[in-house]
């Protein structure tokens, strides 16, 4: 490890930028004196300012300074991992490392390990690594779980996690820390860890996630000093809908975005959500046909092949637009791309700075993104994103803590590879953020459980992976368990969506299981025109029945329903509370001024120290309406919530709608809502049980188990071509599930299912943190005589699943008509 001054190689660093007709940055010279230094760090900077160098480049000149009569050495050995997320982002680090190599005449091989490299070559890796090794978490484990590989990491310097901000928060995220404590157990003080993020709200918590405690000493942030100039502009419409319902205003939108595409040399357009992707996509192509051959399609289901095509014609600059989903959000270098438009709120700032810097994607370039509402209240997202950005407000990732699946996955590998010690890998595990707090009870669970398969499971000879020798090492002996593992490594899960049959027979549609596990037998729901009873799940089915009941829950579908975060929504509040006071400081508020007016005629704009309470009668029964606005996932759990407490006071049957600001409970008795609220409604002291009794946690849990399964080795899904059927997976994890909770309920697996729920799916702690600012507010209590401008979006919203036999639009056209006159 270099010890000594290092001017002479930051100035060969610096000559080499000035060769290319660049200058550096002080925070890429910043890293380049850090890393010399022999110290691990987190660079901070924005998209496009040059992060891939700022480590890159000081990597190359350690081995220049450590061999200066022979910098044409070959074979050296694995010298850097650069971990990435996903592979498209492979090709742009290897050709800028290949061309800093190149010029400073050095003869380093830069290789690619991901699921794409063939058998051949990955043979080629391990008996001659290459210098610099680019690949996944994924592709690392399957190192670490192949024999001899602490000979290949023997000359391992250091690993960069690249875009750690977009795994901080995964169980992507946990692989990345597993491997590393057993890196540093390789390696020691010659090892060094290094990330590269966009800006985060806990850039400290991130840095300790990935550089655990006992390194801080030799930890650091470098941080850009320069800030990315991004433009906002909002394309707004002629008129404001003053009462607004989601979804369509998008398309008619549509005229003003082409003028923007004709504008820009290459332009991406960036939806939400796969269906919305392909219908502008078809949209553009109807309004103007001249469009056709100029643009192109990119979402996570179009063939490899093709998005590769998408995105070398967006290299060479061959198409005008493309339109895209979350699929383009990271990766390749699109220095052609002048101009994004976002379809739709982006429902964080993170996202939208993310996507905005796919523009002007090189230092100094400005970014331009246009917002495109697709209805009038996202006017006020655009105006929060806008303050947010000035104010430099940008949202946290939670890392995951205790998270037993991955653990349980990674001891196997160790096992599969050559074996482990159980006091040495303790230590080490111990080191890491997500399992500093394992006992060792809890650790001697994970040992039981893959050696007898713990208390449940010792009766069967194929939960019995791992042996313990005499020696005291943990290995496995069977190569059928061998290779069943190395094909289920990895933390990856999909969205699984059931089926939906009447018990009598006969099919009417698909839905994600994520909505029917909220359901209990006998619930009753929406789907297609049709008023369906839930009876029960069997396998990957949702058996139902035929119900003449007029209330009933309104589907929700995850993949449209991206998480309002907690920033944008405290900014939507305040931008709220400028339009209770008229102060049209921007054009988007501004535009909102006629909306504003008929809500304040008819009900009320809150203050951000008010909550909003709305209740009418009209045909359809006794409307309450709340307004949070903390998104459509916290409103999700908070109106079960709320429904059940009011459900103590008499027993009525709900239909509940949600947006992102705010919910619809919809009776057709009067609703005791004066009574409710003198209650104390809105307490934190019973959230938890009350949450349980309202939802249907246990089948909830039942579903999150599945993917714990799954990352735990306990269901295997089968060999290349011969995938189980995705009931056979699902039927076997309840079988687990059901025996877990029967024989043995303190199974830490079975105990994460339940933790994984309330974290990260009912957010409990930021829906207490909700309700806790809700019982400090004043609320208002408005009885309008009929729908208001507020309430007509989420009324919209439970409509789209009940009307069959009538155009929705059709509709909601009689329901403005009525409303305005």
């Amino acid at each position: 490890m270099t010890t000594q001054p290092h001017a002479p190689l930051l100035r060969r660093g610096t000559d080499w930028f000035t060769a290319q007709g660049w200058t550096p940055f002080p925070f890429q010279q910043e890293a380049w004196a850090a890393y010399l230094s022999g110290k691990s760090g987190l660079v901070n900077a924005p998209t496009g300012s040059g992060k891939t160098y700022s480590l890159i480049l000081p990597i190359l000149l350690e081995f220049l300074a450590e061999h200066p009569d022979d910098p044409g050495r070959v074979n050296n050995g694995l010298r850097a991992l650069w971990i990435t997320p996903i592979r498209a982002l492979t090709r742009e680090i290897q050709s800028a490392a290949e061309r800093a190599i190149e010029d400073l005449g050095m003869r380093w091989r830069v290789g690619i390990r991901s699921g794409d490299t063939s058998t051949s070559d990955r043979g080629k890796q391990r008996r001659s690594p290459p210098e610099i090794l680019i690949t996944t978490p994924e592709s690392l484990h399957l190192l670490i779980a192949s024999a001899g590989y602490e000979k290949f990491f023997g000359d391992l310097r250091v690993l960069v996690a690249d875009e750690w901000h977009e795994l901080l928060g995964t169980k992507r995220g946990v692989l990345v820390e597993l491997a590393l404590s057993r890196l540093r157990g390789l390696r020691g003080d010659a090892f060094r860890t290094w990330g590269i993020s966009a800006t985060i709200g806990n850039m400290e918590e991130a840095l300790e996630v990935l550089v655990p405690e006992h390194s801080a000493a030799h930890r650091v942030i470098v941080r850009s000093r320069h800030a990315k100039e991004t433009e906002m502009i909002t394309v707004l419409p002629d008129e404001i809908e003053t009462f607004p319902w989601a979804g369509h205003l998008g398309i008619k939108l549509l005229e003003k975005v082409i003028p923007i595409i004709y504008s820009s040399g290459s332009t991406l357009i960036f939806t939400n959500t796969r269906s919305q992707c392909e219908i502008w996509y078809q949209r553009l192509l109807d309004a103007d046909p001249d469009l056709s051959g100029a643009i192109a399609m990119h979402h996570g289901s179009i063939s490899r092949e093709l998005r590769d095509w998408v995105e070398d014609a967006l290299h060479e600059g061959t198409l005008q637009a493309v339109v895209c989903t979350s699929s383009l959000d990271l990766g390749v270098d699109f220095r052609p791309v002048e101009t994004i438009v976002q379809i739709g709120s982006p429902k964080g700032v993170a996202r939208f700075l993310q996507r905005a810097g796919r523009s002007g994607h090189q230092p100094g370039a400005k970014s331009v993104i246009h917002f495109v509402p697709t209805h009038s209240m996202e006017l006020l997202e655009a105006s929060a994103l806008r303050r947010c950005i000035d104010g430099g407000v940008i949202e946290s990732r939670i890392p995951y803590l205790r998270s037993f699946d991955v653990l349980v996955q990674y001891l196997v590998t160790l096992a599969v590879s050559g074996g482990f010690r159980r006091q040495e890998i303790l230590q080490e595990i111990r080191g890491t953020f997500c399992f500093a707090s394992i006992s060792d009870e809890e650790f001697a669970w994970c040992l039981d459980f893959i050696t007898t398969g713990g208390n449940s499971l010792g009766a069967y000879d194929e939960y019995h992976k791992v042996i313990r020798d005499e020696e005291g090492v943990y290995r496995v002996e069977s190569k059928r368990v061998a290779t069943m593992h190395r094909m289920s490594i990895g933390a990856i899960v999909s969205e699984t969506t059931l089926t939906i049959k009447y018990l009598t027979g006969g099919y009417i549609g698909t839905i994600e299981e994520y909505f029917i596990s909220s359901l209990k037998p006998g619930d009753t729901f929406w789907f297609a025109g049709r008023s369906l009873k839930f009876v029960k799940v069997k396998g990957m089915e949702a058996l139902v029945k035929r119900s003449n009941a007029k209330k009933g829950k309104v589907p929700s579908w995850k993949g449209g329903r991206m998480q309002l975060s907690s920033q944008l929504s405290e900014f939507l509040r305040l931008s709220l509370g400028d339009l209770k006071r008229e102060d049209y400081h921007d054009r988007e508020l501004a535009k909102l001024a006629p909306l504003r007016d008929i809500q304040v005629q008819r009900s009320a704009v809150p203050a951000p120290d008010e909550l909003l309470i709305e209740y009418f009668h009209d045909r359809e029964g006794y409307h309450l309406l709340v307004y949070p606005c903390e998104g459509r996932g916290i409103h999700e759990g908070l109106s079960s919530l709320i429904a059940y407490r009011i459900s103590q006071f008499a027993p009525l049957t709900f239909t509940i709608a949600m947006n992102d600001y705010g919910f619809e409970l919809l009776s057709d008795q009067p609703i005791p809502i004066e009574e409710a609220l003198g209650s104390d409604l809105f307490n934190t002291t019973e959230l938890t049980a009350d949450l349980n009794a309202g939802i249907n946690a246990t089948e909830m849990a039942r579903r999150r188990f599945r993917d714990i399964a799954a990352i735990a080795g306990l269901i295997f899904k089968g060999y290349p071509g011969k995938q189980k059927k995705e009931k056979h997976l699902q039927s076997g994890s309840q079988l687990f599930f059901d025996v877990f909770t029967d024989y043995e309920p303190t199974n830490l697996l079975l105990q994460q299912a339940y933790d994984e729920i309330m974290t990260f799916q009912l957010q409990e702690a930021r829906l207490r943190s909700a309700l806790e600012r809700i019982n400090s507010q004043k609320i208002l209590f408005q009885t309008p005589a009929k729908a208001t401008p507020f309430s007509f979006a989420l009324i919209v919203d439970r409509l789209r699943e009940r009307i069959s036999s009538e155009k929705l639009e059709d509709r909601i056209k009689r329901m403005r008509l009525a409303l305005v006159r």
